[in-house]
């Protein structure tokens, strides 16, 4: 968690500027803005998830296997039952797409969850009774899910390494309230310490409060090497629970390699993709800022002859054909007239400075989306006079980009 602490930092400051909370709570320094940060990932995360994927089972070799071929329509089908008709699968997906384009790691956490109901057979009969054992109702399988579980990003971890293939332990932070750990950890409920709610951080208070909606911050650790599962309180010595691969996976882990941003092969920190063009979006808001200002600037102003008090009506009162009467016509012509006594000033240079100031904001938006791979033909903006092929090619380069994204998000 030392090793990644910088890096949620990192992420809360780039969350604070998506979500441009200085502005919305009302807390901004009269600075104008421009959120490209909001725009980019407004288009990217669409781009690379837009729709559910549609499960599909096939058999490895082809040949006639009737027993092969059934039960991979079985698979397939439940496949997509399990993913259409809960929305557990729907949410975490797109919730783990915008983890990976805000903080730089979206991660998903699978579960299991049999439900299981009294055995119909073995149910107390009406009448006589032979022995004692025949009247306990037995247990059988109702049926079973496996729910996909968002986990944030905060509340996901890792042992430190420098590739995925050399993660030994990962593990979340689950909060619960009391009826939760009840039901999951009966013998252990009363003594979990109550130091936390759902909208703080995973790290526990250093006292413990006596309000009864606070709960607690569980954390659940799967030891690949040790085949283990553990549950436990920080503040606790004794586990809450341990068992022996209660899944029995493949790879073990309840949860797949996390979405990433830009990764090295020296560490599993992710470098968030604002990180890589927030100097062009600070450019970007230092030029909204002035072009704000040069706009509040294009305004008539000017100064007039004060003894031609009758000149301030013009703007004010002037309208088409309405003329504004002027004591002594004859002392107004000797100096040259309107033009004599009314100066307005030049606005030709602020046109000028707010041209330029368009020019450069559009050269450095196209920087950023050089950066970041978003070309206009995914923002649905597309020039008239560009020929097919152009577009075509426009196209496939987007593709190689948002190619590695999709399948990352797949």
């Amino acid at each position: 968690e030392k090793e990644f602490k910088k890096w949620e930092t990192r992420s809360h400051k780039i969350l604070k500027r998506y979500r441009d909370e200085q502005r919305t709570l009302g807390r901004g320094d009269g600075e104008v803005q421009f959120n490209i940060l909001w725009s980019n990932v407004q288009t990217l995360v669409p781009a690379t998830y837009s729709k559910i994927p549609q499960a599909v089972v096939s058999r490895r070799f082809k040949d006639n296997d009737p027993t092969g071929r059934v039960a991979s329509l079985l698979l397939e089908r439940s496949l997509d039952f399990e993913i259409n008709n809960y929305p557990d699968f729907r949410s975490t997906m797109k919730a783990a797409v915008l983890d990976r384009f805000l903080g730089g790691r979206g991660t998903a956490w699978a579960r299991y969850e049999p439900h299981i109901k009294a055995s119909q057979e073995q149910l107390p009969q009406d009448g006589a009774e032979i022995t004692e054992d025949v009247d306990m109702p037995g247990e059988e399988l109702d049926y079973e899910c496996a729910p996909v579980a968002y986990v944030h990003w905060k509340d996901f971890g890792h042992n430190v390494a420098r590739t995925w293939e050399e993660v030994s332990v990962v593990w979340r932070s689950v909060y619960m309230q009391m009826p939760a750990k009840e039901e999951r950890f009966p013998e252990f409920a009363a003594k979990i310490p109550k130091d936390a709610r759902p909208s703080e951080d995973r790290y526990p208070k250093q006292q413990e409060s006596s309000n009864e909606d606070e709960g607690s911050w569980i954390i659940e650790l799967w030891d690949k090497d040790k085949k283990k599962v553990f549950w436990f309180h920080r503040k606790m010595k004794d586990f809450l629970d341990e068992r022996e691969d209660p899944l029995g996976l493949q790879d073990f882990f309840p949860c797949p390699r996390p979405l990433y941003a830009t990764l090295t092969n020296e560490s599993l920190i992710p470098v968030p993709d604002f990180s890589l063009y927030q100097d062009q979006a600070r450019s970007l808001d230092t030029l909204a800022d002035r072009i704000y200002g040069l706009i509040n600037m294009l305004q008539v102003k000017g100064v007039y002859d004060s003894t031609q008090k009758e000149l301030a009506r013009v703007f004010t009162e002037g309208s088409n054909g309405v003329l504004i009467p002027v004591k002594n016509w004859a002392a107004f012509a000797e100096k040259n007239g309107l033009k004599g006594s009314v100066d307005i000033m030049d606005l030709d240079p602020i046109a000028r400075a707010l041209k330029e100031a368009y020019t450069a904001f559009g050269q450095v938006i196209q920087f950023i989306y050089q950066i970041t791979g978003i070309a206009d033909i995914v923002r649905g903006v597309t020039d008239p006079n560009e020929t097919l092929g152009a577009q075509e090619i426009k196209k496939n380069s987007v593709g190689l980009r948002l190619g590695d994204m999709e399948m990352g998000a797949a």
